[in-house]
Formats: C-alpha cells, sequence, structure tokens
C-alpha cells in the first residue's frame, strides 16, 4: 500500500451479466479480468466484483463512479439512506442530464441526490492504453483541495499522471461535449477529408464545447480547457476512441448510430450520440441552434439524414 489512509480491499460493483454460461463476476473474481468488457488485462487481486450495490457501498468512505450518465439517476435512488454520512465521492461519469432550464451536471445529480461532495475526473485516457500502462494523463476537478489532493493521491500512478482544479463543472462537462466532437471527427474519417479537414473541426468543435459551458455555467476556468480534461482529451478520442470510430462506419456503412452501437461495441454504451441529442434539445429550447452550427450539423447528419458531406459544408 502506498498510502496508509486508504484500504487494501477495492469492492466494484457490475451489473450482472451471463458470459460464457457463467456470472460476469463469478468470472472477475475467478479470473481477476473483465472477460467482456476489458478482456486480456490482469485486474488486480485486491479488487472484487460485485453485484450487490449496498454490499460495494457498506461502511465506504471512497465512492467511485464510473457508469453510463443514463444509469446515474436509478444507481443513486438505490444508494439512498445506504451509504456513510461521511462518504465523499467522484465522478467518472461522461455525460450530464438535461431539462428546459438547460443542462444539470452529473456531479451536481450525485451530490444532491446522496447529500455527498463530488469531484469529477476526465482526461485523455483511452481505457485500453492505460490498462497496458502507458503514460497518460487526468484532470481532478475539486471544490475543496482536500479533497482534490486526496483523489489525486488515489488516483496517481508512475505512468497516471494527475493535475487537479478547482473547476468541478469545468472537467466534467469537457469529458461530455469532446464526445460530440469526436462524432464530427468520424463523419470526416468516414468520408476521407484528411487531416486538414479534420483538424479544422477538432479547432471549431473545441470554440463550440467553450462557448456552450461558459454560456450555460458560470465560474469554469479558461484554464481548465488546456488541461488533460480539455484540448488533450478532445484531440485523444478525436484519433481513438469509440465514438470516432463508430462515427466512422456511420458514414461507410450507412447503418444507424444504433446498429452500430450493438456490432461494434459488446454491451458498452456510447455516450456521444445521446449527448448530441441532450444538447440539440438544450440549444432548440433556447432557440439559438445558429450559434452552434457545428453541433446541430453533427446532430442532423446522426439523426435527421443530413448528408454527412454537411460536416464541412454547414460551418462558416
Amino acid at each position: 500500500m502506498r498510502y496508509k489512509e486508504f484500504h487494501q480491499e477495492v469492492k466494484m460493483w457490475v451489473f450482472e451479466e451471463i458470459v460464457e454460461g457463467r456470472n460476469l463476476t463469478e468470472l472477475i473474481n475467478e479470473k481477476h479480468e473483465n472477460v467482456k468488457y476489458l478482456p486480456g488485462f490482469t485486474i488486480p487481486e485486491n479488487v472484487k466484483a460485485f453485484s450487490d450495490l449496498s454490499e460495494v457501498v457498506r461502511d465506504a468512505t471512497v465512492l467511485v463512479f464510473c457508469i453510463p450518465h443514463q444509469f446515474v439517476p436509478k444507481t443513486c435512488d438505490q444508494l439512498k439512506g445506504k451509504i456513510n454520512p461521511k462518504a465523499k465521492a467522484i465522478s467518472l461519469v461522461k455525460g450530464f442530464e438535461t431539462d428546459e432550464k438547460g443542462i444539470r451536471p452529473i456531479s451536481h445529480a450525485i451530490s444532491e441526490s446522496l447529500n455527498i461532495s463530488v469531484c469529477s475526473l476526465s482526461g485523455a485516457n483511452i481505457a485500453n492504453e492505460i490498462a497496458e500502462e502507458h503514460f497518460s494523463e487526468t484532470t481532478i476537478g475539486y471544490n475543496y483541495l482536500a479533497e482534490g489532493e486526496l483523489f489525486k493521491k488515489l488516483f496517481e500512478t508512475k505512468y497516471f499522471r494527475v493535475g487537479i482544479i478547482n473547476d468541478v463543472v469545468g472537467v466534467e462537462l469537457c469529458g461530455a461535449l469532446k464526445n460530440v466532437i469526436a462524432i464530427g471527427a468520424g463523419f470526416v474519417d468516414g468520408l476521407k477529408l484528411g487531416e486538414n479537414a479534420k483538424a479544422a473541426i477538432i479547432r471549431i468543435g473545441f470554440l463550440e464545447m467553450k462557448q456552450f459551458m461558459k454560456k450555460f455555467y458560470g465560474g469554469i476556468k479558461d484554464e481548465t480547457f488546456f488541461e488533460s480534461c480539455g484540448i488533450a482529451d478532445v484531440i485523444a478520442t478525436c484519433y481513438g476512441g469509440r465514438n470516432r470510430k463508430v462515427a466512422e462506419s456511420f458514414v461507410t456503412t450507412g447503418k444507424s448510430f444504433d446498429q452500430l452501437e450493438e456490432e461494434l461495441l459488446h454491451g458498452q454504451k456510447l455516450q456521444g450520440t445521446l449527448t448530441v441529442k441532450e444538447i440539440h434539445r438544450v440549444l432548440s429550447n433556447k432557440g439559438i441552434n445558429d450559434e452552434f452550427k457545428l453541433f446541430t450539423t453533427i446532430y442532423r447528419i446522426a439523426f435527421e439524414g443530413l448528408p454527412p458531406k454537411s460536416i464541412v459544408e454547414n460551418i462558416d
């Protein structure tokens, strides 16, 4: 153990599935490998998989949320009244909730539902590369410095560098919106328009990401966009992420995103398409679609049948 304040055993909640005729939790605990979602990589023996969420959080004072954002409300409902009142949480969730007023960050949803303090983590963190222990960076957003420093200790290793910044919402919204830009980059790749066009989409998308975040939330720091959670994550996701990959196939195969998600991701969820829909809902409610031409064009290509080549024709 590197730090005495952390317990040796790590309990991991796993949504139970049948894989190879057996429960996924049993396979993880026996083989020390997530044979469905991260095959070929060893999970440390001190990490134990459980299907019972109550068992995982019992007595825990550090909670790590890493689930598709559409499952957060139901998960929080199951946790109410079951967590330690001294617990602190960190969200690795990529996404946000929306209503007629705008967007609601997942950190706020968790904090308000469970009455606990929540940090956020996001960065240029493609899972397979981290599992292979290749060098990478990430960013933790905090409201209280002591909590940022605690989670930095928890996550940082010799190959996984952690930066911290007093901007929980900025960090997590960067993590959600970068997936939308990556879909646009995937369209460019599918059309074989080249690296110049892709760089342009990344630049314009980055500006719209910043504009969107600043429009709906005050207090987001300019420097957040130049942390790993910002420009670095945009670049990594536009070249190596699943959203880019599926968007490219959307162009080359003509299949829907739902069909491609099932065929290519094998049970994993494509967060970018949900975020595209949520952004479009917010922009439409506010009547400001024209202020975000790239985001609007990506939505129309994905869900309204607009030709993919419009990705470079409908933006100024």
